[in-house]
């Protein structure tokens, strides 16, 4: 009796190791559900692109060859079995460090969305195993029970990426209810506001800043709400309407995001703007749109969602932006390097960030400095400098303000290290702005100049290609090390830096960023300056070699 006793605990252990198994799996394809958007097709894509690997692990291949044995009765006595397979099954299933990383970017974050969620894949993961257990109980006819029971159980831990897409679609139906009770709380707020004044910002790339940067010079005179962050989406921009626009706030300005056609009009929708700033149109996203043509005509949704009398703040340097069409009544204020209502010369950079000078159409002249860098930041604060003269703000308030502006979170951001200068650019970089990001790096005198990247993606046909032609840029820059993150993602790299005849013995590939920063603060130099250019989220690292 006490042998059978010891038997139905290992059998047990067995099954919560399993299932503290089927935990982590869980919790890892929730995560990167979640660093999907909550998108299914995003999310779908990335399990296809894992091929087998998403649902047979180490530990399912390992088990294979014990259930064979299961079905040779005449092998092993069914309790010899139960032990056989729990004993191994306990060695198979305990480690868990191999499915995802502790040293995660951005962490999993339980909101109550994700809440919902996982009680719902909860419940699925329960009614396959009690199936299992049931069948266990009631059914002795070729397997020993603990072969029925561990079957289930595995069944269960091998699908958890699709029990995952399914808890999304049963919690659908009440996250659009959710969602939609949200939004028309938003446009009630707004509609008690007959006064405030909307700005929207949309383009390919340099939303955040651009919004940061009128915030700043708006904030000379008026009262102003703005999105945190990168808060562009509807859910993102109807919490700050709902939570933080006050009745004492006279203009609200909103980033608004685009991955597929028709989100901008979704989001005019919900706050449909008086002033719309576009800063570009460019190779963002392309995995997802397919192609620029989409993007532009996406981008142009927010100039079509305008309000009756409305003015379109335009980078009159992006021929796809100019090209947009536009409604007769709405206003056009041009803003550019090369065109447009102000013009710039003399632009200089250094550890301190970027000094220009500035004469705007009637001839005014000031001076701005700023801790910003790289010439595309130039252009986005033209944007932002004629929205403020559209406000009525003088010149050289507006330049007065420039300076307070802080640099946006990873983007070419100025940190001093210690001994080295580092420039954070991490946020998702696209061909413009790595471009422009090497060159900043190139102008820098006195130390090493090292660039620590993993490439550029979401670029769909055309991500080789870029990266290519990207690596080639950074060769023929003034550009001491190029230190690369994930050997087969930056092989297109690689190349590009071979056609531009940049030696081989200053690139070195590390498996992810954490080991190129450990090797960064073992090997570090007093003077260096280190761009960090796209630090990739945790579904883009590579398994070590």
């Amino acid at each position: 009796m006490t042998y059978f006793i010891i038997v139905e605990l290992i059998i047990f252990a067995f099954l919560l190791v399993v299932t503290r198994h089927s935990f982590h799996r869980g919790r890892h394809y929730l995560h990167i559900f979640q660093q999907k958007g909550y998108k299914p097709k995003e999310y779908w894509s990335y399990i296809r692109g894992t091929h087998l690997g998403a649902f047979v692990t180490t530990a399912h291949l390992y088990v294979v060859p014990l259930f064979l044995i299961g079905f040779a009765e005449n092998l092993l006595t069914p309790t010899s079995f139960a032990l056989l397979l729990s004993i191994f099954g306990i060695g198979f299933f305990l480690p868990t460090g191999y499915i995802s990383s502790d040293k995660s970017k951005k962490p999993l974050a339980y909101t109550p969305r994700l809440k919902r969620q996982l009680a719902v894949l909860t419940i699925l993961y329960l009614a396959i195993v009690m199936t299992g257990v049931n069948l266990g109980f009631s059914f002795r006819v070729f397997l020993p029970d603990i072969t029925i029971m561990a079957l289930f159980w595995l069944i269960a831990d091998m699908t958890m990426p699709l029990l995952v897409l399914l808890s999304a679609f049963f919690t659908k139906p009440i996250e659009n209810r959710i969602q939609e009770g949200f939004k028309t709380k938003a446009r009630q707020r707004i509609a008690s506001m007959p006064d405030l004044k909307i700005i929207a910002i949309t383009g390919s790339y340099g939303k955040t800043s651009v919004k940061f940067m009128v915030k700043t010079l708006l904030e000379e005179r008026f009262s102003v709400c703005f999105t945190p962050g990168s808060f562009n989406t509807p859910m993102g921009i109807c919490k700050v309407i709902n939570n933080d626009l006050q009745a004492h706030h006279q203009i609200l300005v909103l980033e608004m995001g685009a991955r597929y056609e028709g989100n901008i009009a979704e989001l005019c929708d919900i706050a449909r703007p008086d002033i719309a700033i576009v800063t570009n149109v460019g190779k963002a996203h392309l995995e997802t749109f397919g192609s620029v043509e989409v993007i532009a005509k996406t981008k142009g949704e927010l100039l079509q969602g305008l309000g009756q009398g409305g003015v379109a703040v335009l980078n009159s340097d992006d021929e796809r932006v100019n090209s947009m069409p536009l409604r007769d009544d709405i206003s056009v204020i041009p803003a550019g390097l090369e065109t447009g209502m102000f013009s710039v010369s003399n632009i200089r950079y250094g550890r301190i960030g970027c000094t220009f000078s500035l004469t705007d159409s009637s001839g005014n002249s000031a001076e701005v400095q700023t801790r910003l860098l790289g010439e595309h930041t130039v252009r986005n604060l033209l944007l932002a400098f004629a929205t403020g003269h559209h406000f009525g703000l003088r010149l050289q308030t507006m330049a007065i303000a420039a300076s307070r502006i802080e640099p946006v979170e990873h983007r070419l951001e100025l940190k001093p290290a210690g001994p080295i200068t580092i420039i954070d650019d991490a946020f998702n970089s696209n061909p413009v702005g790595a471009r422009n990001a090497v060159d900043v790096l190139a102008q820098f005198t006195g130390g090493r100049r090292i660039i620590i990247t993993p490439g550029m993606v979401e670029l769909g046909d055309k991500e080789a290609e870029e990266n290519r032609a990207w690596g080639e840029h950074i060769g023929r820059s003034n550009i001491d090390l190029v230190w690369l993150v994930g050997e087969q993602r930056t092989k297109p790299i690689v190349l590009g830096l071979k056609d531009a005849g940049f030696p081989e013995e200053k690139v070195r590939v590390f498996n992810s960023f954490f080991d190129a920063r450990d090797y960064l603060n073992k090997e570090q130099k007093e003077g260096d300056v280190v761009l960090l250019e796209n630090d990739l989220p945790d579904v883009y690292n590579e398994k070590p070699a």
